[in-house]
């Protein structure tokens, strides 16, 4: 982590520079609406997001600068920052905080902690380089929000003033080293990140069902950097949500009308030009996207959800193996496959692959609860349909 995008609702999250646009961008009218909207309930400003706190400079004054003398400006931070026996700060992606936010809780998804490294990198006069790295594409749910979800990390520079313009970098990433081992990367812009993040924001606050809030932060994405286009299909799907179609349907078409193959906002529109009675256009919409996407992302989650209501476990076993076939690492997928197990009478691998969701749940409430049935499981092996253990809500 990271960061989203939505889908069917889709959207993408960004987490965890190229030239000059040549784009033109569309006039400020006909994307934004503010009149739609009430005011923002927290400030959302640009500027918040790398601020250091005044308790981030006491730590920079204190316990970086003393690691700093040891090994350096790159190496210094990062322990100070990452080594367990310091900070201890924890992976959690409930959600995308600012640099101050991830310091004070000690925790934060990828795109949080490459925030809060650079905001400490920039205050030590040291250059920070983002890039975003070419990951396969990996989806979660929120709800009836599926959400794709992105990769950044980032690259220090030595303080010029210690060792001169031509050392080397240091790249810092949040995922195991094996898992970025021959991944490529490019180097995005700072306000990039910053549209990202924005974006994040935009995404979580749809996802609690704060309509207004999402708007402001979408908005402010789009100001951000016009080249992030996810922030435009964000837009649309605030504007969707808000039942606003017109608007919806207007920024959906720009994202499309730049990336034809953005099955993320073709999906989108599709549901818009449904909900707007234009009939015959989405379903040639439907048709392309079949012909681009025909098995989409949660495709097989859906039939095996439903498989398991009818009790089905044979068919939600074969469905969400198929999930997991092309998304080992998500957590809920290896979770309903454990019920499926489960609902089969194969504790052994219903016990296998809620462990692997546990390992790999990426919030904290998703880790207890995992913890919980897996503690609940280990202790009753015997119970094969407990609907209160079959319970996951989202």
């Amino acid at each position: 982590m990271k960061h989203w995008a939505i889908a069917g609702m889709a959207l993408l999250l960004a987490a965890c520079a190229g030239a000059p646009s040549q784009v033109a961008t569309p006039e400020r009218s006909t994307v934004f609406n503010d009149a739609l909207f009430m005011p923002p309930s927290q400030r959302i400003s640009a500027s918040d997001v790398f601020a250091l706190s005044p308790e981030m400079l006491e730590y920079l004054r204190s316990d970086i600068s003393r690691v700093v003398r040891t090994k350096g400006s790159q190496q210094g931070l990062f322990d100070a920052l990452y080594d367990k026996g310091l900070l201890k700060l924890e992976y959690d992606a409930a959600m995308t905080r600012n640099a101050s936010q991830a310091f004070a809780a000690r925790a934060g998804n990828c795109l949080s902690l490459v925030i809060m490294t650079a905001a400490f990198a920039k205050e030590m006069g040291m250059s920070v380089r983002y890039q975003n790295v070419f990951v396969d594409e990996t989806w979660s749910r929120n709800g009836d929000f599926y959400l794709s979800i992105g990769h950044v990390n980032l690259s220090l520079g030595h303080r010029l003033i210690e060792y001169g313009p031509t050392e080397s970098a240091l790249t810092i990433d949040f995922l195991p080293p094996a898992n970025i081992k021959g991944l490529r990367s490019w180097v995005i812009d700072e306000s990039t990140i910053v549209a990202m993040y924005m974006n994040n924001r935009a995404v979580e606050a749809l996802t609690v069902g704060n309509i207004d809030d999402a708007y402001w932060y979408a908005r402010e994405a789009v100001l951000q950097d016009r080249r992030f286009l996810t922030a435009f299909n964000t837009l649309g799907v605030v504007y969707q949500r808000h039942g606003n179609l017109p608007q919806a349907q207007v920024a959906f078409e720009y994202v499309l009308e730049r990336e034809p193959g953005n099955t993320r906002s073709m999906s989108n529109l599709v549901a818009v030009l449904f909900a707007s009675g234009q009939t015959v256009a989405a379903e040639a919409l439907t048709r392309k996207l079949a012909q681009i996407e025909p098995n989409p992302p949660f495709a097989y989650f859906k039939r095996g959800v439903t498989a398991m209501e009818k009790g089905d476990y044979k068919l939600a076993q074969q469905m969400f193996s198929k999930e997991v076939d092309r998304a080992a690492y998500y957590h809920e997928f290896q979770f309903w496959l454990a019920l499926a197990y489960l609902g089969l009478g194969d504790t052994e691998n219903a016990r296998a692959h809620l462990a692997i969701a546990e390992e790999n749940s990426t919030t904290r409430d998703d880790r207890d609860l995992y913890a919980a049935k897996l503690a609940h499981l280990n202790g009753h092996p015997q119970i094969v349909h407990d609907r209160l253990f079959f319970n996951r809500p989202r």
